[in-house]
C-alpha cells in the first residue's frame, strides 16, 4: 500500500492572525498531532499488527466511523478493549476524543497510574472512509489517545486505520489490504482468543455512543 498525508492547515494558521470567533477553531487545530510529531514520539511498535488488527476486526466489526480502544499487556495480548461510534456532526477534536477514549477505558480496566512505568500498551484502531493517507480527524484521534493513555496510567501505542482499501498504521508506513473496512471478519484466532467478550451497559448520557465492549 501506498502512504502519503493529506494536505493539512494546522501548520499554516497562526493565533496572531486568527479572525474574530475563530479562536475554537485555532484551538482544536493545536489538539491534533502532525505525523512527523507522532513518529518521533517513540511509540511502541507493534511486533505483530496484522494479527492486532485482524483481532480487533473480528471482535468489534467495526463499520465507518467506528474507534475501537484496545489495551495489550507485556506479551501483546489483549487485555480489554472496547468500541463506539463518534458522531457525525461534531468536528474533529482531540479534547472530545480524549475524552470518549478514557471513558471507555475507566469502564473496561482499572488505570494504572500508581505505577511508576506503564506496563500495559493502548492502541487504537479507527474504521474511517477515505484513503490511507493521515487526515486531520486523524491527528485528533492521535493527540486525544495520547493524552489518554497518560491519564490512565497506560504506554500510547499504535494509531491504525480502517479503510476500504486496507488497514494502516500510521507514522510507521505498515499496512495491509485485508483486513479492509469492506471485509468479512475472519474467525477470533490468535491474540484475541485468551479473552471473551462481554457486554456493558453505559448511561444514556454519554457523548459517545458505546457499540460493544470486551473486557477481562
Amino acid at each position: 500500500m501506498t502512504f502519503g498525508f493529506a494536505p493539512s492547515s494546522a501548520t499554516s494558521i497562526s493565533a496572531f492572525s486568527t479572525p474574530p470567533g475563530g479562536v475554537d477553531s485555532v484551538n482544536r487545530l493545536a489538539r491534533m498531532l502532525e505525523p512527523a510529531e507522532w513518529a518521533s514520539a517513540g511509540i511502541p511498535l507493534l511486533r505483530s499488527p496484522r494479527e492486532v488488527v485482524s483481532g480487533l476486526h473480528s471482535r468489534h466489526r467495526p463499520t465507518p466511523a467506528t474507534a475501537v480502544v484496545a489495551v495489550l499487556d507485556h506479551e501483546e495480548r489483549l487485555t480489554a478493549s472496547a468500541s463506539f461510534t463518534r458522531r457525525d456532526t461534531a468536528a474533529a477534536d482531540g479534547w472530545d476524543f480524549r475524552n470518549a477514549l478514557l471513558a471507555h477505558l475507566r469502564r473496561v480496566i482499572p488505570h494504572d497510574l500508581r505505577r511508576r512505568t506503564p506496563v500495559r500498551t493502548a492502541v487504537l484502531l479507527y474504521c474511517r472512509d477515505g484513503d490511507e493517507r493521515w487526515t486531520e480527524e486523524d491527528g485528533a484521534w492521535m493527540w486525544g489517545l495520547r493524552d489518554a493513555c497518560t491519564l490512565h496510567g497506560l504506554r500510547c501505542g499504535a494509531y491504525i486505520t480502517l479503510t476500504g482499501g486496507g488497514w494502516q498504521v500510521l507514522g510507521e508506513g505498515r499496512g495491509g489490504r485485508r483486513p479492509s473496512s469492506l471485509s468479512e471478519p475472519a474467525p477470533l484466532s490468535g491474540l484475541v482468543t485468551e479473552q471473551q467478550p462481554a457486554l456493558t451497559r453505559t448511561g444514556g448520557g454519554s457523548a459517545q455512543a458505546l457499540r460493544r465492549s470486551a473486557a477481562r
